[in-house]
């Protein structure tokens, strides 16, 4: 492998500068890169790093997906599988965080394949398709998963299970709200973000001191530390215990939804690509901290395994602190699951956007129109109208809905793959850095995370279940075949014709990073 070119580095403002110097140097970053600035800076780093930190939902990951962890291999699979999956999470955030730092830009993932690579159109275009996709999945996901915890409580509280048809109306409404508070713009994402930092705390706060002093039995550190159980049918534990590190990583994605608002917070070049390491060191201790407590309060796994409610996580609470405390826990982490949901059409929003700009997605004015809250609207609204079409698969099967929303998580790690196998194979390609960059350690963190997100990609895609049968398949395999097959497509049919890489917008101003350094 050749050794990286020298590259040119900026001088930037530093963090102690005036608001409106700071506000000036990344309008400038942002000219320098072709794009004259088209939204308000109205983000600080409590906003950026909110967008990231509420993407990855901490409590509702964890959540949500507990019990898939907790049925392939156990407490011992949980614990040390959260531990590993973090480690290597924060080494791709790193990797993340460098390219970020030098292309502070809205599109993220996408425009940084199209800078890195831009004799490769092909390769940007489908990055950005699958990850716009990816967003939108994961918005509807979310707001599913809303719905369901809405269900649970009014199990709990009143004994009564919704239907299918019911829950899917919920998210139907979750949908369209999301759609509304992304339509008022920066400033209330930015603060609801920010809220959902200290409401995640204070959540976590709550739950596990609730959780270690109501639940009546408290198991042993030996249980919480080695016990396995597997309820897959597999016999090789090993494989067992790396189906359950997919709860972990399921928890973790979206850090790196602090670079699709680059370009509406100020010092972008600097804070977001602190967001993205930020929002994984704080959710590696959090979700540490909230996983213990629900480790050492379980009172029965076979109990949460035949659970009648919508989300298995109830039964654990129900099981370890009562019916009204039930009530008050589920609706806190409810909330958190709401805010993480509308953060995820703020991201794809933001991408039809940024593709639009370039030539990469129909509509184009449509797409970049602005409203008075500085909101891209139409994009907003597709999001919502996608999750609302999704939804109505949850009415006809679960497993087929399932299958759907499981792409979005493989999704969003094949998107991670492209410009960090990029960063792998073409060292040099970026030729211009940040004010954050990992030095001589770059390649080797680079290499590190392209290995673990290839084997993440199969893993995610391998039978959960023994023996395997229509009912416990796998299909994730083909809802992710059906999303290349429709990019390759739009590809085939049209991107190719219209897409040729980045459009500037500030040609007078613009350079290409792109060449080397003199």
């Amino acid at each position: 492998m050749s050794k990286p070119e020298e590259v040119q580095v900026f001088d930037y403002v530093n963090a102690e500068g005036s608001g409106d110097a700071n506000v000036e140097e990344s309008d400038k970053r942002l000219m320098e890169l072709g794009y004259k600035p088209e939204f308000r800076r109205e983000m600080s780093l409590f906003g950026v790093l909110g967008i990231s930190f509420c993407a990855i939902g901490i409590l509702t990951g964890s959540s949500a997906a507990f019990q898939a962890g907790l049925f392939s291999g156990g407490p011992l699979g949980l614990f040390w599988g959260w531990n590993i999956c973090s480690l290597f999470m924060l080494l791709v955030a790193l990797s993340q965080a460098e390219i970020c730092s030098a292309f502070p830009t809205m599109g993220g993932l996408y425009f940084w394949v199209a800078k890195l690579k831009p004799e490769f159109p092909v390769l940007a275009y489908c990055t950005g398709w699958i990850y716009a996709i990816a967003m939108n999945l994961t918005g509807t996901s979310g707001n599913l998963t809303v719905a369901l915890f809405i269900a649970s409580l009014a199990e709990v509280g009143s004994g009564r299970t919704l239907t299918r048809l019911e829950i899917t109306a919920i998210a139907w409404g979750i949908n369209i709200l999301s759609g509304l508070i992304n339509t008022i713009g920066t400033k209330a994402i930015g603060r609801m973000s920010t809220f959902n930092i200290w409401w995640t705390l204070g959540g976590t706060f709550v739950l596990v001191i609730t959780l270690l002093v109501k639940a009546p039995v408290k198991n042993s550190a030996e249980f919480v530390f080695t016990d396995f159980e597997n309820f897959t049918g597999w016999n090789s534990k090993g494989f067992v215990v790396l189906l359950g590190f997919l709860q972990a990583v399921y928890s973790l994605e979206g850090s790196e939804t602090a670079g699709q608002v680059a370009e509406e917070a100020v010092q972008a070049e600097f804070l977001a690509p602190m967001a993205v390491i930020g929002s994984i060191v704080g959710s590696w201790i959090i979700g540490l901290a909230y996983m213990l407590a629900l480790l050492f309060s379980v009172q029965s796994i076979n109990s949460i395994q035949s659970t009648s409610y919508a989300i298995p996580i109830a039964q654990l609470y129900y099981d370890a602190v009562g019916k009204r405390l039930t009530l008050m826990c589920l609706a806190v982490i409810c909330l958190a699951q709401f805010m993480a949901a509308v953060t995820a059409f703020t991201a794809s929003s933001r991408l039809y956007y940024a593709l639009a700009r370039d030539n990469a997605f129909p509509a184009k004015g449509a797409f970049m129109a602005l409203n008075r809250y500085q909101a891209p609207y139409v994009g907003v609204w597709l999001s919502a109208l996608i999750g609302c079409v999704i939804s109505c698969a949850y009415i006809g099967s679960v497993i087929a809905f399932n299958a759907i929303l499981s792409s979005a998580a493989i999704a969003v790690m094949l998107s991670y793959l492209q410009p960090i196998a990029i960063r792998v194979f073409w060292p040099s390609s970026l030729t211009v850095r940040g004010p954050f960059h990992l030095g001589k350690w770059s390649w080797a963190i680079n290499v590190i995370s392209l290995a673990f997100t290839s084997f993440i990609c199969v893993l995610f895609i391998l039978p959960t279940g023994s023996p395997v049968n229509k009912n416990n398949m796998n299909y994730a395999v083909v809802s992710v075949g059906g999303i290349i097959m429709i990019v390759a497509t739009t590809w085939i049919s049209w991107g190719r014709f219209r897409y040729k890489g980045p459009v500037l917008t500030n040609v007078t101003h613009a350079f290409d990073s792109n060449e080397k350094a003199t």
